[in-house]
């Protein structure tokens, strides 16, 4: 419902834009009721909590802990054949109320429970020009 109700939409007025243009500024974004002040992820137009259309944007450190992660070995995006297999790692923001993000861990060897930081990624043709949170493994 979310990918149908945003194709409608030109890419700057998307629900998430704000998170994409934080991407792209090197900030991590994640939307916060101003009602309620629950986290909202992903982004919606309405508080899952409260049900307040006063949503606002908030910075956060893009540090978190890997929730789950899985090996890809087929290539369901073309531009990232070369890199198979990666790994894709679901982050625990535990700073936006446990708010979790899907990324691409770079540099490999971490777990369950590991942490992790993000790396924000310029647009390019190989991320079909949008700019990108990757995630490492804190030493």
């Amino acid at each position: 419902m979310t990918g149908e109700r945003n194709a409608a939409v030109e890419f700057g007025r998307r629900v998430d834009a704000p998170y994409w243009s934080g991407l792209a500024e090197g900030e991590l974004r994640i939307q916060r009721c101003t009602s309620c002040r629950k986290w909202t992820w992903p982004a919606d137009w309405r508080c899952p909590g409260c049900g307040s259309y006063d949503l606002g944007w908030e910075a956060v450190e893009a540090v978190g802990t890997v929730f789950s992660r899985i090996r890809t070995h087929y290539p369901f995006v073309p531009a990232y054949a070369d890199l198979v297999p990666y790994d894709n790692v679901l982050v625990e923001l535990p700073q936006a109320g446990g708010a979790r993000l899907i990324g691409l861990l770079t540099g490999g060897g971490a777990r369950i429970g590991d942490r992790v930081r993000g790396t924000f990624v310029a647009a390019s043709e190989r991320t079909a020009g949008l700019p990108v949170l990757t995630w490492t493994k804190e030493s």
